[in-house]
C-alpha cells in the first residue's frame, strides 16, 4: 500500500475505514464459534460502527441461513424417504 493511500485511508471517518483482510479472516472464524459468533453475528449486522464490518456480517448472515435451509430440506428428505421405506416394508410383509 502506498503512502498516499494511507494517507487517504486515515482521513476517513471510522465508519467507512476499509477492512483489512486479516480483519476478514479473523471475523469468518470468530462467527463460526458455536454461540458466542452468533451473538457478535447478530450485533455486528446491526451495528453501524463500521459499514464494512456490517455489510460482511449480514453477507455471512445470509450465508449461514442458505446453508441451514439446505441442510433442513436434505434431511427432510432423507426422513420421508426412510418413513416410506418402513411403511413400504410393513405393508409387503403383512
Amino acid at each position: 500500500m502506498s503512502d498516499t493511500e494511507r494517507v487517504e485511508i486515515s482521513a476517513l471517518p471510522l465508519k467507512y475505514r476499509p477492512l483489512s483482510a486479516w480483519a476478514y479472516f479473523g471475523y469468518t472464524i470468530v462467527f463460526q464459534l458455536p454461540l458466542i459468533g452468533f451473538i457478535l453475528l447478530v450485533i455486528f449486522a446491526l451495528d453501524s460502527s463500521n459499514i464494512n464490518r456490517r455489510s460482511f456480517a449480514r453477507s455471512y448472515f445470509c450465508g449461514l441461513l442458505i446453508v441451514i435451509i439446505l441442510v433442513a430440506v436434505i434431511i427432510l428428505a432423507a426422513v420421508t424417504s426412510i418413513i416410506e421405506a418402513i411403511k413400504n416394508g410393513l405393508t409387503s410383509s403383512t
